[in-house]
Parts: structure tokens; sequence; C-alpha cells
């Protein structure tokens, strides 16, 4: 994967969010990709996508303001467009709608803190909300790409949260898992941002390929109504 450089667009997060997307073609040959980064206070969420986007690992954010950055790269011979949506702050009480993110969002990286069990369970709701929501806002949608990341593993001394626990709410959603440390591990931040935008781009594919042409559509509909009544002689 090829880095072309990011930037960051703040205080049009929300507006970006409600305006909705197109999926997959974004023109000239690039591939719009837009992935949210949710999680509780405090999990890292924000750590893990500065990380991902300039390298550089900051140990505490202090704004409140939620931001989108973008990033030109190449993943495996195409071109992407990524959106980062980056929610910064994200009360853990009270009921999530998340109506705005899963309308936009291609995919999930869902984010807890393994030495914060309060932060688990937070992230255990979002899958919750984000998969009841897939039988009904996403009926006739492309399922989501959803990766479920245990983050601080630089604090395994202070574990509140198990690696089995988290494989297995991962398996309990069908979505990947990992453990890692946005402040120490540079690279593994990259192979599972790397394995969410592959899937998400295969995601595309498939989709592209089960959509049937306009003719062979027709062909169909025509079928339908008159049925196959010519016979060989």
């Amino acid at each position: 994967m090829r880095d072309e450089g990011c930037r960051m667009r703040g205080g049009v997060a929300r507006g970006a969010l409600k305006a909705g997307r197109r999926r997959g073609r974004r023109g000239g040959g690039m591939t719009e990709v837009k992935v949210a980064v949710l999680g509780g206070s405090g999990a890292g969420k924000s750590a893990l996508a500065v990380r991902f986007l300039t390298r550089r690992f900051i140990g505490e954010y202090a704004s409140s303001a939620e931001c989108i950055y973008t990033k030109h790269l190449c993943l495996d011979g195409r071109q992407i467009h990524l959106e980062i949506y980056d929610p910064c702050s994200q009360p853990q009480q009270g009921k999530l709608s998340l109506t705005d993110e899963l309308h936009w969002a291609d995919g999930f990286i869902i984010v807890y803190d393994i030495s914060d069990r309060a932060s688990f369970a937070f992230a255990k709701a979002l899958l919750y909300r984000i998969r009841e929501s897939h039988a009904g806002v996403w009926k006739k949608m492309a399922e989501p790409s959803i990766f479920l990341v245990g983050n601080k593993q630089d604090l395994c001394h202070m574990r509140e949260v198990g690696w089995d626990e988290g494989q297995k709410l991962a398996i309990d959603n069908k979505c990947q898992f990992c453990e890692l440390s946005a402040a120490e591990h540079y690279q593994e931040v990259v192979a599972m941002f790397t394995k969410v935008l592959r899937n998400i781009t295969s995601n595309f594919k498939v989709k592209e390929k089960r959509r049937p042409s306009g003719s062979k559509s027709m062909a169909k509909l025509i079928n339908n109504m008159f049925g196959k009544r010519r016979k060989s002689v």
C-alpha cells in the first residue's frame, strides 16, 4: 500500500455524514472508501486513525470536535480516495442512534481499550446496534466490513478484557478481530487498516459482478412476463 498524503476536514463532519455517499467509484479511475472509527471515550480511536494516517502517535487528544480525515493511497494497484470519520468523543450512556454513520460508512472499526472493561461493553453495544440496523436500514444494501480492535496492548499488565473475550465477541458478530497498540505497533495498525480496505473493495467487486446489465435485466423481465414459449423445430 502506497501513501499519497492526507488532510483533515474539521467542523463539517456531521454535515458530510448527513449528505450521504456514493458507493464505490469516485471518477478518474479512483475508488472512494469511507470508514468510521468508533469506540468509547479514551479507547484510542483517534490515536489509531492518526497513527495510520501520519505514522505519528499522539497520546492525548484535547479536541472534542468530530472530523473527517481524507487520504489518497494505492492498494493492490487500485487508486483509493479514503475518508475516515472520527467522532472524537462518543457518550457511553444512552441510546446509540448511529443513523448518519450507518448510511455513510462502507466499513467500521470498533475500538476498545483492553485495560477498560467499560469500553469493551460499549464496543459490544456498538456492534449490536450495527447488526440490528442491518436488518432494517441496510436490508437492501451491501453488508459493511467490520473490524473489532482491542487497543493498548502495551498495557497488558493492566488488562481487564481477555484476548479470548474479544475473539468471541468478533465471532458472535461475524467480524474480524485483532489486538494491537497504537502507541507501539505502527505496522500492525497499517496491516489492520489494509485488511479493512481490502474487505471493502472486495465487497464493491462482488456487488459490481452481481449487478445485471440493462439489456439482461430487460430480457429477464420479458421472460418473466411472457415465459419462454419458443421451441426448437
